[in-house]
């Protein structure tokens, strides 16, 4: 079972030195330092698609897994990116973890001043 929009949206804003947007047509938009590391979509009567980076490990692991993909526009970017999008995918404590370790991946890709700043 996914996490649901409450969850979803409470467990990214629990993670350090982040900010939410909604766009790209009602996306559910999570950034640290201004970077994406998180973005779901939430249609009724459908399993949310939850997408985040993920490391080359990663990629690997979930890239085939059953009720995941490589995220669409991400990925055709050559992006490691992952969307769980479909039963059974990811479990709750699945997600969070990634989302938690997308996060960090974002987060460390930021420039030091950047990192500084935000304190992460």
């Amino acid at each position: 079972m996914s996490l649901t929009l409450k969850e979803f949206n409470a467990f990214c804003a629990s993670l350090p030195a982040t900010t939410f947007v909604e766009q790209w047509g009602g996306a559910q938009v999570w950034k640290v330092g201004g970077k994406v590391f998180a973005l779901a979509w939430f249609e009724m009567g459908h399993e949310p698609g939850i997408t985040f980076k993920v490391s080359e490990i990663g990629w690997e692991v979930l890239k085939d897994a059953p009720g995941c993909r490589g995220a669409p526009y991400f990925a055709s970017r050559g992006m490691k990116w992952i969307q769980s999008y479909a039963r059974p995918g990811l479990s709750k404590a699945e997600l969070k973890r990634y989302l938690k370790a997308s996060h960090m991946l974002v987060a460390e890709g930021l420039p030091k001043r950047v990192r500084k700043e935000i304190k992460v």
